[in-house]
């Protein structure tokens, strides 16, 4: 355990951000899910909405830091082409 003020600061932190990027990890699995489960069954509007939400969620989690901006930009170009695939 840290013993001066600032290190116990920044444990303090690093356990807050750690809960607040599970959650939106969480939340964009969640929408990914529902994505694939749309494109299994044909759905072309449910999975274009499922696509939408994933990829703002996706963007978010750039901004904010939590993933990296190649990784998402390849999670979000494999959703798409998988869209383009159902729609064809």
């Amino acid at each position: 355990m840290a013993n001066i003020k600032s290190s116990i600061k920044r444990v303090e932190i690093a356990r807050r951000n750690e809960a607040r990027n599970r959650a939106i990890k969480s939340e964009i699995k969640t929408y990914v899910k529902k994505f694939e489960k749309a494109v299994a069954e044909n759905s072309v509007e449910d999975a274009k909405k499922y696509l939408d939400l994933a990829e703002k969620k996706y963007r978010q989690a750039e901004a904010k830091n939590v993933m990296h901006k190649n990784n998402i930009s390849r999670k979000i170009g494999q959703l798409t082409n998988k869209f383009n695939a159902m729609s064809n």
